[in-house]
């Protein structure tokens, strides 16, 4: 039976990307979406046009009771995951003086919370397969260095990197790696709105990086070949720190 990763936000942008290229690495990819089941379905037909496999799950990632009921449900019918990428994210940019406590709370909810909500349920049943194991999570940029506009992003992307070395180190022991991959300006539909010209002035290499690469690099965070690295921040920003 191949390894089985659940991808957290993969109906589109770096999700769906990490998901393809998984499958093209024969893993089996559970696709997560919470609204957007069109563009989920479209991913797992591109996969099975290539001859990988994959499922559909359906849930917010803000809701804790939901998000557990449908993960427990998952594992009891299919088994424990091999390998969890928590990806998705949202943005909500203002300054600070002008943010609103909704802005904040929503992007807390999605991109910080998500982490106890969807690997809680997740870990155990990891632990508890006795095998190797792999967890990426996606943080960013503004997680390590801040930005502005992003005073709630950044936040939650640092709390990210704090929680996945933390995990890292409970983890170890059990063969279960955790890293975190943090990206600078990659070319997806939440960048869309950015000036690139503006962009590129603070990024050395001089271009946006791709959805391809950032996938590129997960892959190989998944795969057995990353056995020995664990509670790693990887950065993949073209220079900017």
């Amino acid at each position: 039976m191949k390894d089985v990763v659940l991808v957290t936000g993969s109906s589109r942008g770096i999700g769906k990307a990490i998901a393809l290229r998984l499958a093209k690495s024969g893993y089996q990819v559970v696709i997560h979406y919470r609204v957007r089941q069109e563009e989920a379905e479209a991913v797992q037909e591109q996969i099975n046009i290539i001859g990988g496999q994959a499922r559909l799950l359906k849930f917010d990632v803000t809701d804790r009771d939901q998000t557990r009921s449908v993960l427990d449900e998952d594992i009891n019918q299919h088994g424990a995951y091999y390998g969890v990428v928590c990806n998705a994210g949202i943005t909500s940019d203002a300054a600070f003086p002008a943010m609103t406590g909704e802005q904040w709370d929503n992007v807390i909810h999605t991109n910080l919370n998500s982490f106890y909500n969807v690997l809680n349920p997740i870990t155990m049943p990891m632990v508890r397969r006795r095998k190797p194991g792999r967890i990426v999570t996606l943080a960013s940029v503004s997680g390590l260095i801040g930005n502005r506009g992003q005073v709630n992003y950044s936040a939650a992307k640092a709390g990210i990197i704090a929680a996945t070395k933390s995990l890292a180190l409970e983890l170890a022991k059990r063969e279960i790696t955790v890293n975190c991959v943090a990206p600078g300006y990659i070319e997806t539909e939440m960048t869309e709105q950015i000036p690139i010209e503006e962009a590129l002035k603070i990024i050395p290499a001089r271009r946006a990086g791709s959805v391809d690469e950032v996938a590129a690099l997960v892959n190989f965070l998944i795969s057995p070949e990353s056995s020995y690295i664990t509670r790693q921040v990887i950065s993949i920003n073209g220079g900017m720190c």
